[in-house]
């Protein structure tokens, strides 16, 4: 990085500039009691156990047996990869449109991703194109439900369970998202979340994994929150691993719990608005919402998505979306850097340059990364067009409003 690049921004700091006639997640809807928590961090002078009481509060809102929080959604994952099974060099097939939080555990681990390509007309990857990936060096499939859809998840496990491979989820983007009348983050044996301040459970950043099997929570624990060490009597600590610091803060555990309360109605009204958005976008002709899957009874929606087909319209995908923002959507853009197998560029440089992990060993076979690897992924994103902004601030008016936005912009542009 030099002086003229510019950094990455996220949470309120990356929303500030922006202006509509629609809501903004900013200033976030604080639940109730959140002071009163934090009052009680102060009060105990840090005796207390908030985070305790979060883990087992989320766990219960799951209906899991652990949870085991984090600084952050990053840190989950990062997590949930340094407890799986494997070495390096062997291989993770994980869904190309996210976000590098996905990957940055994997990459850090020594493992290789193996992109699997989205289903067509959708964001997630399914069962036809995780299946032609698998290898003698496959050790998990790591499916993220983005925007809060959900994938298909019991095919992609009973093609797991053939091949003896880990299933676990990124749900950060998806809390409380229901499939089949399970809730996301169960539907595997792990599941990472994000608390994060712009996330639909929005705290001051913060982070989880929840499962249902005993040891791995205590692996979990372990690696995160005791650093690899055990206590030898007499000695001290012993580091038998090399672990890390991944403890989620009182504070935060404290304004977290407090959001969770309110979660429950924030996630109802999202995905109330998130399918009357639905049905009034898919009125406009050329325009087409992400489709809502019918075994997804509830949709978490975190990010609100549309498609475009070209050849109605006389603009580019980007203009079109400009109007859009100009016209008072704030935030709304195309969302071509989510496609990680290219906007990683040091995935390719690494496998290029044949360095670690895609030196031989530990790999055994060449890897390149780009557009290529997953296509339909790749031209879906050409077609797309998002805004995070939305969120449960959205009413009925707001989502007539958005549509008619919408509408106009699209008969401005009409061939």
């Amino acid at each position: 990085m030099n002086e003229s690049q510019e950094r990455a921004r996220y949470g309120a700091a990356a929303l500030a500039h922006l202006k509509g006639q629609l809501p903004n997640p900013f200033p976030r809807t604080m639940g109730p009691n959140a002071m009163s928590y934090l009052q009680e961090v102060v009060d105990s002078g840090l005796t207390g156990d908030l985070v305790g009481r979060f883990e087992q509060a989320f766990a219960a809102a799951l209906g899991v047996k652990h949870c085991v929080a984090t600084p952050g959604c990053t840190p989950a994952l990062a997590l949930l990869a340094a407890a799986l099974p494997g070495e390096p060099g062997d291989e993770i097939i994980v869904s190309p449109i996210t976000d590098y939080g996905t990957l940055q555990g994997l990459f850090r681990q020594g493992f290789i991703p193996v992109f699997a390509d989205a289903a067509p007309g959708t964001v997630n990857v399914c069962v036809e194109t995780i299946a032609p990936l698998i290898t003698d060096r496959t050790r998990a499939i790591l499916c993220v439900h983005k925007t809060g859809l959900v994938c298909d998840m019991d095919p992609i496990n009973e093609l797991a369970a053939r091949h003896g491979l880990f299933v676990y989820e990124d749900a950060c983007q998806a809390v409380l998202s229901t499939y089949r009348g399970r809730v996301a983050g169960t539907l595997g044996r792990a599941a990472g979340f994000s608390f994060d301040s712009e996330k639909t459970l929005g705290s001051d950043v913060g982070g989880c994994v929840v499962t249902d099997e005993d040891a791995l929570a205590e692996r979990l624990r372990f690696l995160g929150h005791s650093r690899g060490g055990l206590h030898k009597a007499g000695y001290g600590r012993v580091h038998t691993e090399p672990g890390y610091a991944l403890r989620m803060t009182q504070s935060t555990a404290a304004i977290t719990l407090a959001q969770l309360e309110i979660l429950p109605e924030n996630v109802a009204q999202r995905d109330r608005m998130a399918r009357l958005l639905t049905c009034l976008v898919n009125e406009i002709p050329g325009v087409c919402a992400l489709p809502i899957p019918d075994y997804q009874e509830v949709y978490s929606c975190w990010m609100f998505g549309i498609t475009l087909d070209s050849e109605q319209f006389a603009c580019g995908v980007a203009s079109f979306a400009d109007q859009l923002a100009e016209a008072g959507i704030p935030g709304a853009g195309m969302g071509a850097y989510y496609l990680i197998p290219e906007a990683c560029t040091f995935l390719d440089e690494y496998a290029v340059a044949r360095r670690f992990p895609f030196s031989q060993p530990p790999a055994d076979r060449v890897y390149r990364y780009g557009p290529q690897n997953t296509p339909t992924a790749a031209a879906f994103l050409q077609r797309f067009i998002r805004w995070s902004t939305f969120c449960e601030k959205y009413t009925e008016e707001h989502c007539r409003l958005t549509a008619q936005i919408i509408g106009a912009v699209a008969d401005a542009n009409r061939v």
